[in-house]
């Protein structure tokens, strides 16, 4: 039986933890054919960001031209997407309805805390999404407001969902809500609280990535919003619990994706 493919559209991260190296590990942990666009070259590793390198952007446009004109691509995520120039071209191919099923992870910092992207290139590709996935800093960013509660994490997804995308979730990873891992997710006139348990770890570097990840996946096989999110944040919880005790670099590691520690 023929994989379904799914397309990355995003930055390179040496270390492997996120960006498109973790958007092919999850692809092909979730049983899909992963297709990639690089919009950047990033020295880094578990520790921070050391170099970011944006490629032009006729050269996005080039990768973006060989890989829809060959292979038959269910769904569409972009992560880093680093200038807005990078961030038009991409636009272009949204807006001619070459992006189907487009998920918006809008990258803007790294978990070191090195910025990745800027709030003008986000909001270009902003009214193309099917979802947008932003974490509580990202929608701060993109909102101009803060976002530190649940409370105020349900004002900005319902916001930014005003603005544009079909769906929106803000991921609460970083927020603290007795011991829960709390997302919202809002879209279709319905307001939703995700609630998992939060696992204890270190191990958090590409969860953003990885998440969005698993919803193309999940979007491209058919699911709708609610089931397709719903199926990812399971996968990263159980990519986030196997990679627990793992001892891979001296900062925030990468996560467990194919299960090898279950």
């Amino acid at each position: 039986m023929t994989p379904t493919t799914v397309l990355t559209i995003a930055g390179s991260d040496s270390g492997g933890g996120a960006g498109i190296q973790a958007d092919l590990k999850v692809f092909a942990a979730l049983g899909a054919y992963g297709t990639s666009v690089l919009t950047a070259v990033t020295a880094q590793n578990t520790r921070g960001v050391d170099a970011v390198l944006p490629l032009p952007p006729q050269a996005v446009r080039d990768q973006l031209d060989s890989v829809l004109g060959d292979f038959d691509v269910r769904a569409v995520k972009t992560g880093m997407l680093g200038t807005p120039a990078v961030a038009g071209a991409v636009a272009e191919a949204a807006e001619a309805g070459r992006l189907p099923r487009l998920v918006v992870d809008p990258v803007l910092v790294a978990t070191s805390g090195h910025r990745l992207g800027v709030v003008e290139a986000v909001q270009r590709l902003l009214p193309y999404a099917e979802v947008a996935t932003p974490n509580c800093a990202e929608a701060a960013a993109l909102t101009g407001c803060p976002v530190t509660t649940v409370e105020e994490m349900v004002a900005a997804a319902e916001a930014l969902a005003a603005g544009g995308p079909a769906h929106v979730v803000v991921t609460g990873g970083d927020v603290d809500a007795a011991g829960e891992s709390v997302d919202v997710l809002v879209g279709g006139g319905r307001t939703t609280l995700l609630r998992g348990y939060r696992v204890d770890t270190r191990h958090t570097h590409g969860t953003g990535c990885s998440f969005s990840a698993a919803i193309a996946v999940r979007l491209a096989a058919g699911d709708p919003m609610p089931v397709a999110v719903t199926a990812a944040k399971e996968y990263v919880t159980r990519a986030l619990s196997g990679a627990r005790d793992w001892k891979l670099g001296a900062g925030p590691g990468p996560l467990d994706h194919f299960g090898w520690s279950a």
